[in-house]
């Protein structure tokens, strides 16, 4: 690191351009996974934070399951399929349909989740929901033993839970009569299962459903896939830009020290040697550039998630961004200092004059 030290004191200007450029890609990146982590959650954290294993799909006869939760729908002979298979853990109905409460003078756009009391979220107070009864979170505003309308339906708020969404609409819980009386079917969208030991794939061809994990469930939320798709190409996009622009810095840096190279070359320096060196040097630079974007994101997403920007902070929120863009660098940057292995030590002597 001798001579990776030195360049970057005497070119400190063009080594702080670039640390800069480092360290603005990287506050991009982790703006755009806390980004991408808070839109899942405000998708998806009704289903994620189900106490189920798998969710089963399914579909009438003649016509395929698919993992869609608007398109599914759960008959009484799949329901009784399930329940009856041997080693089979709990199955558990599940409702979901978009509708709008009212309470207290105002109207939101709610997700309606029609699920036994063991599905619920953590109540913070009061009891899980009977008939005619909702449960809600405390981001719509009703007050525990208030009357609230959802749909064309009166309820009472037994209980308040913490805070769920489905499409990113606030997440509100009754039990599956209810549901069905809001949403208008004749029985469940799906259903939370603990499939044991049972063989999930021959259930599903006998019933006509399909089995998926609950993470895997989460592609069947309409806009879901699209959503985080579009979110992580953009990811990769930065990625590959990071590694285009170090790899073309110090593609260009190593083609200005050629004779310095050439030199240290004439009087003993290995080429492992100056690689290493090289790719050290690159290494301060995007661990120096990586981290300091890294904690200017982080102070970005709290500033703007209290402004309502759906912003998810976490370990893997700044870690796997900050190592991405490291190794992908570093990637780039091997690819350019690879030029060091070709230099000949008799430039340092004139003979290319």
């Amino acid at each position: 690191m001798f001579v990776a030290l030195r360049d970057i004191r005497f070119a400190r200007g063009r080594f702080a351009l670039m640390g800069v450029v480092v360290m603005l890609i990287s506050t991009l990146v982790v703006l755009l996974y806390g980004l991408t982590g808070g839109l899942a959650a405000g998708a998806s954290s009704a289903v994620s934070g189900l106490p189920a294993r798998d969710v089963v799909f399914g579909a009438p006869p003649g016509a395929p399951a698919e993992v869609s939760f608007s398109n599914s729908g759960i008959d009484a002979a799949q329901l009784a399929a399930w329940r009856s298979a041997p080693g089979v853990g709990a199955v558990a109905p599940l409702g979901v349909a978009m509708s709008r409460l009212g309470a207290a003078g105002t109207v939101t756009s709610v997700s309606v989740l029609g699920v036994p009391a063991a599905l619920l979220p953590p109540l913070r107070s009061g009891t899980a929901p009977g008939e005619g009864q909702v449960a809600v979170g405390a981001a719509t505003g009703a007050a525990l033993g208030s009357t609230v309308t959802v749909g064309t339906r009166t309820l009472t708020v037994s209980g308040i839970t913490a805070d769920r969404s489905y499409g990113h609409a606030p997440s509100v819980w009754t039990t599956e009569p209810t549901w069905q009386r809001i949403s208008g079917a004749t029985g469940p969208g799906a259903l939370a299962v603990d499939p044991g030991s049972a063989d999930t794939r021959r259930l599903d061809r006998i019933a006509n459903t399909r089995t998926v994990s609950r993470s895997d469930a989460l592609g069947g939320i309409d806009g879901f896939s699209a959503e985080q798709g579009s979110l992580r190409m953009i990811q990769g996009f930065l990625f590959a830009v990071s590694a285009l622009v170090v790899g073309a810095f110090f593609t260009v840096w190593t083609v200005q020290r050629r004779t310095d190279i050439a030199v240290l070359k004439a009087v003993g320096a290995a080429s492992g040697y100056l690689v290493r060196d090289a790719l050290g040097q690159a290494l301060v630079l995007l661990l120096g550039g990586a981290l300091t974007g890294a904690a200017l994101g982080l102070s970005g997403g709290a500033l703007l998630s209290g402004n309502g920007l759906p912003f998810a902070a976490g370990f893997g929120t700044v870690a796997v961004p900050v190592l991405a863009m490291v190794l992908l660098g570093l990637a780039g940057a091997a690819l350019a200092v690879h030029r060091i292995t070709s230099v000949d030590p008799l430039t340092a002597l004139g003979a290319n004059r």
